[in-house]
């Protein structure tokens, strides 16, 4: 007597299932769980302050409202006030701290969540960041060397490009007629 297998894939009959995706992190799970729970309902909307504020575009909700006050964000091609209520699938364009973000609004939040759970409430179709320049640090002197001599602060302002070797204002040496260099009078 032959025994079937027990194994469903192994005789043909279905295919194997395929590869689950990995789990998400139990903390961010339940994070994100706890915000669409606080969440708006559907047609509701949120002044544009906080949820740039919320989302954490901006580090408080006071500079979100003065960035909108001053001209730097945009929804939709058009200057918004703070008070403006944004809406899912607003195009938000906001000018901070050098750079401009460009989203798009996928989930309505009104408080402050992780960051986790704040990206999943945008798309983020900003432009990438202008890259650093690596600038070595000029004129660092090590720590507990004392305080630098009148000659070591000459060569770490002429580092720093704060003075140029002959400088006006650099101590003039006259001749003295003896041979000696004495400073000018």
């Amino acid at each position: 007597m032959a025994f079937a297998s027990q194994d469903p894939a192994a005789d043909g009959t279905r295919e194997a299932a395929a590869p689950e995706a990995p789990a998400p992190d139990p903390g961010t799970a339940a994070a994100v769980a706890a915000a669409a729970a606080a969440g708006l309902a559907a047609g509701e909307s949120v002044r544009i302050d906080s949820w740039i504020w919320a989302v954490r575009l901006v580090k408080t909700r006071s500079l979100g409202a003065t960035a909108c006050r001053g001209g730097h964000v945009h929804v939709n091609g058009e200057r918004v006030k703070p008070a403006y209520s944004v809406r899912v699938g607003d195009e938000v364009r906001l000018r901070h701290e050098g750079r401009e973000r460009v989203v798009i609004v996928k989930r309505l939040i009104r408080k402050r969540v992780g960051a986790p759970v704040a990206a999943q409430c945008y798309v983020d179709n900003s432009p990438p960041p202008p890259p650093r320049e690596a600038v070595a640090p000029v004129g660092i002197r090590d720590r507990g060397t004392g305080r630098p001599t009148k000659r070591d602060r000459r060569e770490l302002e002429r580092l720093r490009g704060l003075r140029a070797p002959d400088a006006p204002g650099a101590p003039v040496v006259a001749p003295d007629p003896h041979g000696r260099r004495r400073p000018g009078r």
